[in-house]
């Protein structure tokens, strides 16, 4: 049982940069949109209850930024981006709530359609049928939806809101989504299943109130799921799961999945991973009535042997091979060249390359190292487009080279989905002369294979506990970052403060600083190339700073492109030697 003293005690984390950077990206972009809204004919802006009311009273079209907050019983309260009117019934006018997010809302669907209007025109009555779309299944659009059904029931309260539960999310192209919560078209957050939620949660909160009065035990137990990354309270909650080794610790598990494994039995990851994956995958394939802990979870959980596998790799405390050594391994070259991309929201401007060459290409005018192509101007198509056009024509020429040199070449990259797409983009936009899309697909469907995407190889050869990003299985060989936080996001706030300054005051050389790390309260020391730079003039500190976090970023590259040549090093050589998941254990 928790005792008061000990909740009391619970810490937040503190925000990484990263979170801090989505969070103010999306404050950014709501701003942006509900100043368009607020510019429209017939919006008002409402941000207290007073004001709010006053305006649904009045029927304006839009109101923006309001508050809401439930008459009749008095104990919900809701805060949405904006509330659409939808029109008029005995006497009083109804609307819809409205979400802006800084994110993709819809995916394509062949067998689904929704409803779209422009934010110019965002009222209801100018929507269309969109056909071939659907909500993305996201935690965050959940949320969201969820947060949509709660302004709902607080509307229908006050006798304003739509019976038909018809609810607005705006996304990243300022499209506005309209969605029907009142009937099950949307399962994880129609109505319905937000009243059962609400009442879940009121039930909560009467348990917490019985337990504040010493008349009941802590109503809720820690259990790990996706949302918790994102939580002020994670590493509470993580050190009380990791001390009991909690099964819902396994990757990608759901609450419904760890609840029957706890009913069977399976309470930490060192029984999940005693299982037998085997066994696991005939009975999800051919369901017997084989009275075993298997048989009877598989029916119920999809994929249990690779929720198994993923324990088994927790328990080892390393990366596990999925096929037999004699398979691991990925193509070799006389000259490789391990490629990486940087981008800045819909832009890339900086393309790396790190070329290693055998013996007899050395020999001729092969140069090996880090080669970086970067624009450090303001991202646009145009600057994408020079900066990739430079990068080919380089890579080019290193293909040539090798072609009439009769050496073999091949470039890697990890998860090629994100520099084909780049490419591509970049071709789109290109001036006449530079390398055209025919250019692309001659090289990457040039046989033997010049175009080696690493990650398809480490699926098919590696487990891991959870995630198989690069990160994570360019360290399981042995390969680190120099920064301290190598994270493409993270690399993104980088850039803002790399980028060439759009203006100098000379008068007040000040006025354009960019930030350092720190915490904001003044200004940081900052330390290029061995020398300290807290007497330079103002003006040499922001030349300096701005060498240093492009220093930083083309350092971050390099490395990356380097952590694809430690990974394809060890599938060929150490690798071959990791336990197979299949071993009989002991787990």
């Amino acid at each position: 049982m928790l005792s008061r003293a000990q909740l009391s005690d619970v810490t937040r984390v503190r925000a990484t940069d990263e979170m801090l950077r989505r969070r103010h990206l999306a404050e950014e972009y709501r701003e942006g949109v509900l100043g368009a809204l607020a510019r429209l004919k017939g919006s008002v802006d409402a941000r207290t209850l007073e004001e709010t009311r006053a305006a649904i009273a009045r029927g304006e079209e839009l109101i923006v930024r309001p508050r809401l907050d439930d008459d009749v019983a008095g104990q919900r309260r809701a805060s949405v981006h904006a509330l659409v009117r939808l029109g008029r019934r005995d006497e009083l006018f109804h609307y819809a709530p409205l979400v802006v997010k800084n994110s993709e809302v819809v995916e394509p669907s062949h067998t689904r359609e929704l409803l779209m209007s422009r934010l110019s025109r965002p009222a209801f009555a100018h929507a269309t049928v969109q056909r071939g779309f659907n909500v993305r299944a996201t935690t965050s659009l959940t949320r969201s939806g969820i947060a949509l059904a709660h302004a709902t029931r607080v509307l229908q309260a006050q006798g304003c809101g739509d019976v038909q539960g018809r609810v607005a999310l705006v996304d990243r192209q300022r499209r506005v989504w309209w969605l029907d919560l009142a009937a099950s078209t949307h399962p994880r957050f129609n109505l319905a299943t937000y009243d059962a939620l609400y009442r879940e949660r009121r039930d909560l909160i009467d348990a917490l109130k019985r337990w504040s009065e010493g008349s009941g035990e802590f109503p809720t137990s820690a259990y790990w799921h996706r949302e918790c990354e994102d939580c002020d309270f994670r590493d509470h909650c993580r050190g009380e799961l990791e001390t009991r080794d909690d099964v819902s610790l396994t990757h990608y598990t759901n609450f419904e999945q760890q609840r029957l494994l706890h009913e069977f039995g399976v309470d930490t990851r060192c029984d999940l991973a005693g299982l037998d994956p085997e066994r696991a995958r005939l009975a999800r394939h051919a369901p017997s009535d084989s009275p075993s802990r298997e048989a009877v979870l598989a029916v119920a959980i999809e994929r249990l042997d690779d929720l198994i596998y993923r324990a088994r790799a927790h328990r080892a405390g390393t990366v596990l091979r999925r096929v037999a050594s004699d398979q691991m391994g990925c193509p070799r070259a006389d000259v490789e060249v391990d490629v990486d991309m940087e981008s800045d929201g819909e832009h890339t401007y900086l393309w790396g390359a790190y070329v290693r060459a055998s013996a007899a290409a050395r020999e001729g005018s092969v140069v090996e190292g880090y080669h970086p192509f970067v624009s450090w101007d303001e991202p646009s198509a145009a600057t994408e487009a020079a900066v990739f056009a430079e990068f080919w024509r380089w890579f080019s020429q290193l293909r040539d080279t090798c072609a009439a040199r009769s050496l073999t070449f091949a470039a890697y990259c990890f998860w090629a989905q994100a520099e084909d797409g780049a490419m591509n983009r970049a071709v789109a936009a290109a001036r006449e002369g530079g390398p055209t899309l025919s250019d692309l697909d001659a090289f990457r469907t040039h046989s033997p294979a010049q175009w080696i995407d690493l990650h398809e190889y480490a699926k098919a050869q590696l487990q891991t506990e959870g995630p198989l990003g690069l990160k994570v299985l360019a360290r399981a060989a042995g390969f680190d970052w120099r920064d301290e936080n190598p994270s493409g996001e993270a690399s993104m706030a980088w850039f803002a403060a790399a980028r060439t300054p759009a203006r100098r005051d000379a008068a007040s050389p000040r006025a354009n600083r960019l930030p350092v790390d720190g915490d904001g309260d003044g200004d940081v020391e900052v330390e290029v190339d061995g020398a300290s730079l807290d007497a330079e003039s103002a003006l040499d500190r922001d030349e300096a700073e701005v060498a240093s976090w492009r220093r930083r970023i083309l350092e971050y590259n390099e490395d990356d492109c380097r952590a694809t040549q430690a990974l394809r090093d060890w599938l060929n050589g150490p690798a071959r030697d990791l336990a197979h998941r299949d071993d009989p254990g002991p787990w």
